[in-house]
């Protein structure tokens, strides 16, 4: 039979890019009210119309506009805390390297333009109770926030269980700010892409064959074959070589237009939830279309990918596929999914059908549980708004976890 092969690419950006710029602004504006909320609530606070501070009572709805030396905030919120909204979007900024004018954009003279409004009380009561209050479970009254559909995947084709297309050019891009943060490279700039091609035989990762990297720099930078040079140096090679992957023959382009100087909001706009794929498999694997940052736990855009991520990795790292799909779907307001899908591409060690049962019978999938299982309401978005929210290694990150392997392959005896 004749080998299969075939090339996929996959691309990131760095914290520098507008977009993300954007993305983080509102994830940390989210984690802000949740720190807020918390403390509130253990002080006992209760607001003068009577409210008591609460978490399960936050919603959070959060987009970010940033053009040349403006920045709009505008969305949906409820809370009992004031959180100061113009401040976090400085800091936010600010820790991202737009320090100072000629860098494009400043975080202390940009305008901060703040037209958040409370949530609407037509799609708050689809999510503080469902329609049906005569529901036992406690958890059945907490509905979806939205309909919608969710995807999650994972493949063993690296250690983290992500294709390896998304994982080097998520490692590219985390690199390339690292080099810019610690000072290896002074003349770079926040602004950068990264995308990488790989090749494939039998659906298996076997070569890169081309990268592309892109990155801001200070005017002074006149050779690009020395941004070239420094960029294999100290970001592609680090990177190829620690996953292993061969890369002799790839073809290796670096600011391919030539200089890259304007760059960030003054380059071009950003906007909350712009980098849908980049923020999950580099187009590996389909995508339901909501985004997540800015979102608080109940909107199920963001809380069912999680669990439909964490799902399809307990099922590869359980061994009972190599590659998983699976797919939740819902109606707001009502509790339990309307529909689970779970696809190996044919890769499963044991009966589709039987494992799709398996996976019903061991992840409750209701928002109000996966909420409770993956501790949702914490302050640790904002850190999920750069280099993927998807095959980190970081405690917070409670739906990377494998933590449901051994009851999947129990309920499959």
């Amino acid at each position: 039979m004749a080998v299969k092969s075939y090339l996929f690419t996959s691309e990131s950006v760095t914290e520098g890019h507008p977009d993300k710029i954007a993305d983080q602004i509102s994830d940390a504006i989210l984690d802000a009210i949740l720190a807020k909320e918390a403390r509130l609530e253990a002080e006992g606070y209760v607001a003068p119309n009577g409210a008591r501070a609460s978490l399960e009572d936050v919603r959070c709805a959060c987009e970010t506009f940033l053009t040349t030396g403006t920045v709009i905030v505008a969305g949906e919120i409820r809370t009992q805390a004031y959180v100061d909204i113009q401040k976090i979007v400085r800091e936010v900024i600010r820790g991202i390297g737009y320090d100072r004018a000629k860098y494009g954009f400043d975080c202390d003279t940009c305008g901060v333009i703040n037209m958040i409004h409370e949530q609407s009380p037509d799609i708050a009561q689809g999510v503080d109770g469902t329609f049906d209050r005569a529901e036992s479970d406690e958890l059945d009254r907490i509905g979806a926030g939205d309909q919608g559909m969710m995807f999650g995947y994972a493949t063993d084709e690296t250690d983290v269980l992500m294709p390896m297309p998304a994982y080097l050019a998520q490692g590219m891009a985390r690199r390339l700010a690292a080099i810019r943060k610690d000072g290896t490279l002074d003349y770079l700039r926040p602004d950068g892409k990264t995308q990488v091609t790989v090749r494939y035989e039998d659906d298996r990762p076997v070569e890169v064959c081309a990268v592309v990297v892109s990155t801001q720099h200070d005017s002074i930078i006149e050779d690009m074959s020395l941004v070239k040079a420094d960029m294999i140096e100290h970001v592609i090679a680090p990177v190829l070589d620690e996953a292993g992957i061969p890369w002799a023959d790839a073809k290796i382009y670096v600011n391919p237009t030539g200089r890259f100087v304007i760059g960030g909001p003054m380059g071009d706009t950003g906007l909350t939830g712009r980098k849908i794929v980049v923020d999950t498999y580099g187009g590996m694997g389909r995508h339901g279309g909501g985004a997540f940052s800015g979102k608080d736990c109940t909107k199920v855009d963001r809380s069912g990918a999680y669990a439909a991520r964490w799902v399809a990795k307990n099922v590869v790292a359980a061994g009972l596929a190599h590659r998983c799909e699976v797919q939740l779907s819902y109606a707001i307001g009502v509790s339990h999914p309307i529909s689970i899908m779970v696809d190996t591409f044919g890769t499963a060690t044991v009966d589709e059908r039987e494992l799709e049962q398996a996976v019903r019978k061991v992840f409750d999938l209701r928002p109000g549980a996966i909420i409770r299982d993956l501790d949702l309401r914490k302050p640790i978005f904002q850190k999920t708004a750069a280099y993927g929210h998807f095959g980190r290694e970081d405690a917070d990150f409670t739906w990377e976890r494998t933590d449901r392997v051994d009851e999947l392959r129990a309920a499959l005896r």
